[in-house]
């Protein structure tokens, strides 16, 4: 069975645009989607008087309803729905380590608890610091369809995925390549490079001829990370871009892309952070849905 795309919904508008976004990449996959609802989210300012047995039936209807709205837009599309009795986070994580149950997961970024100020939501930061699977949080309202901005009409859709030319993870470049393909799109591989640590002991910036000898070691790192998936995916087209800063460079000139991707380490106990400083720039600060991906 194809694993499914699954998305947290709780009635907000952010999570019924985070449930046609995963729709329409279900349809791109050819998977189900599934919808989750964790019920202590359900908080109409009357919960604390209900009968918590009503609140997973009043919950089943907010479901069925978005089921039903992303069915009629999404001809085709197998929709499923459940109820998870459990805290958001906990819910939501849980559901996506059932080995070979899910393929992704895709959240709003607000409307699923914390502080509404912020640009991502605490649960939906959690979730990706957290989740087995790959998670995309969904920011910016796009076509109710599920198709996102390609650059302007006629334009070249490209997804863009952040690359570590010194580690690079096969994991989030995998992920990367088959997402590009799945749209038709370029992909832009961008690396974010930083002056060695030298120069700051020293206190003075390189000259041009040095940053210019940097930089080009840092393309041919990035070209040498690339060239395995360069050579299994020869039909898409691929730009390389080395460029000094990390998450600064993946948030500047996004704003169009379909999809923007970057990766996250698994840690091996709680207390180590969630999510690197990068991912955590690029959550709050970019413009396209954003891809978190776990990778060793």
């Amino acid at each position: 069975m194809t694993p499914a795309v699954l998305a947290g919904v709780d009635g907000s508008p952010e999570s019924s645009v985070a449930a046609h976004w995963a729709a329409g990449e279900a349809l791109r996959r050819g998977a189900p989607l599934r919808l989750l609802h964790a019920w202590p989210w359900l908080t109409d300012g009357r919960a604390s008087f209900a009968d918590p047995e009503d609140l997973p039936v009043a919950a089943q209807r907010m479901l069925a309803a978005v089921a039903e709205e992303v069915g009629a837009r999404h001809p085709g599309l197998t929709v499923q729905t459940d109820v998870v009795l459990d805290a958001a986070v906990d819910g939501l994580v849980a559901a996506t380590e059932v080995a070979g149950d899910a393929d992704l997961l895709v959240l709003g970024s607000r409307g699923l608890g914390g502080f509404k100020g912020l640009l991502v939501g605490s649960v939906s930061m959690a979730v990706a610091g957290r989740a087995a699977v790959p998670v995309v949080v969904v920011r910016q309202p796009g076509p109710e369809t599920g198709t996102e901005s390609a650059g302007g009409t006629g334009a070249v859709p490209e997804v863009v995925v952040g690359v570590d030319a010194a580690a690079p993870s096969d994991t989030v470049l995998d992920f990367a390549f088959r997402e590009a393909e799945l749209r038709g799109a370029r992909l832009r591989a961008v690396h974010g490079w930083n002056l060695p640590a030298s120069f700051a002991v020293v206190g003075f910036l390189p000259s041009g001829t040095e940053t210019a000898q940097l930089q080009a070691a840092e393309e041919k790192a990035l070209a040498a990370a690339l060239a395995g998936h360069r050579a299994r995916y020869p039909h898409i087209e691929v730009v390389e871009q080395a460029r000094l800063g990390a998450a600064r460079t993946l948030v500047e000139d996004t704003e169009d892309a379909a999809l923007l991707v970057v990766g996250r380490r698994r840690r091996p106990h709680d207390l180590a952070p969630r999510l690197g400083r990068t991912a955590h720039a690029v959550l709050h600060h970019a413009h396209p849905p954003v891809a978190v991906v776990p990778h060793a």
